[in-house]
């Protein structure tokens, strides 16, 4: 086993839960486009969320500002595009985010930086 497996394997070891990536794609009917519809493009997918709470330099007399960045890691043969909404089940719950940008691809993982779902834009 090689070392980029054996560290693959160690980082999918903390995956906890598993996600739906679903893209808004056009549906043409009878050589007709149609509204754009919600379309599962992968399913059920390991994976994990991270959350890190940031303070920014911007602090006020009564509190400084305070805001989370939320990553998904999952495996890096995915395509995920930016925009796409990502449903994540795990730790007893059920949350829809979007992919907020393109992601960071490595050979273990990707990483993608995460909005809570909002709705399409």
């Amino acid at each position: 086993m090689d070392y980029i497996s054996m560290a693959r394997n160690a980082i999918e070891s903390h995956y906890d839960s598993v996600c739906d990536i679903i893209e808004r794609q056009s549906v043409i009917e009878n050589n007709i486009t149609k509204n754009k519809q919600e379309v599962t493009v992968e399913s059920n997918k390991p994976c994990r969320v991270s959350f890190e709470n940031i303070f920014a330099n911007t602090q006020t007399d009564t509190e400084s500002e305070k805001n989370q960045k939320i990553k998904l890691f999952i495996a890096p043969e995915l395509v995920i595009k930016p925009g796409s909404k990502i449903v994540v089940t795990g730790r007893g719950r059920t949350t829809a985010y979007k992919n907020s940008g393109e992601p960071a691809i490595y050979n273990t993982h990707q990483e993608i930086i995460l909005e809570l779902w909002k709705g399409w834009a």
